[in-house]
């Protein structure tokens, strides 16, 4: 099925666009604050999956794209970009509203300081794996830069949405990597996998919410201070 991969996407965002509009959490109105941190972020993590599929850290099985391509990668990956973090952080924006109870600091400083031991060791142990040292490195200075350089208040509530946006990243990653859409070269990785998931696809996936939720805040509360 060609459209498959743009199925996955559509299905991604469509309920969050729908639900935006809903009257209590209003998250149409925030929409001004996502889209700047989107195409930063987008822009990182696009270049790092040029590189990737340059570097045949992964691939892409032609049976289930449209077929049109932007700098080699497919349209819907780079939609992918996009969808999921809109989605994740219409996730954020909603437990912030229903939900008042958070990690307090100290269970979240620990969870910060488990990831960049977790980042240390796993670039000692696979500096020669690609994807390995990319994600986990990636993954370090922003977990550094966020806890210790800026101090960010809204990191307990981060956490949080990040665990629930689990549950979709198992569906949709699930399919993308069972069918298999996105084909991974084990000897860019680690070699293990969660069901069909790559270990390293958690990370990737905590790296690349956490400095769209980060430019979020940004935009958020400058705009605040400003009025």
């Amino acid at each position: 099925m060609k459209y498959a991969y743009l199925l996955i996407n559509f299905l991604t965002v469509i309920f969050p666009v729908l639900l935006s509009f809903d009257k209590r959490v209003a998250f149409h109105k925030s929409w001004k604050f996502i889209w700047p941190g989107m195409a930063i972020t987008g822009l990182v993590f696009l270049f790092w999956d040029v590189l990737f599929t340059l570097k045949g850290v992964w691939s892409f099985n032609d049976n289930y794209i449209v077929g049109i391509r932007f700098w080699g990668l497919p349209l819907e990956e780079v939609l992918f970009f996009l969808t999921v973090p809109f989605s994740c952080i219409f996730i954020y924006a909603c437990l912030n509203y229903y939900i008042k109870w958070q990690f307090p600091a100290g269970i979240s400083k620990w969870i910060s300081n488990l990831m960049i031991l977790l980042s240390m060791v796993m670039l000692a142990m696979y500096f020669d794996r690609l994807y390995t040292t990319v994600t986990f490195g990636l993954l370090l200075v922003m977990i550094f830069a966020v806890q210790y350089v800026l101090k960010s208040v809204w990191l307990p509530r981060f956490y949080m949405a990040y665990i629930v946006s689990l549950l979709p990243f198992y569906i949709v990653n699930g399919i993308l990597t069972s069918v298999p859409i996105v084909l991974y070269n084990n000897a860019e990785n680690i070699g293990r996998r969660v069901g069909t998931i790559p270990f390293e696809d958690h990370f990737y996936s905590l790296t690349l919410l956490l400095m769209n939720v980060a430019f979020f805040e940004y935009f958020k509360n400058k705009r605040s201070l400003a009025a």
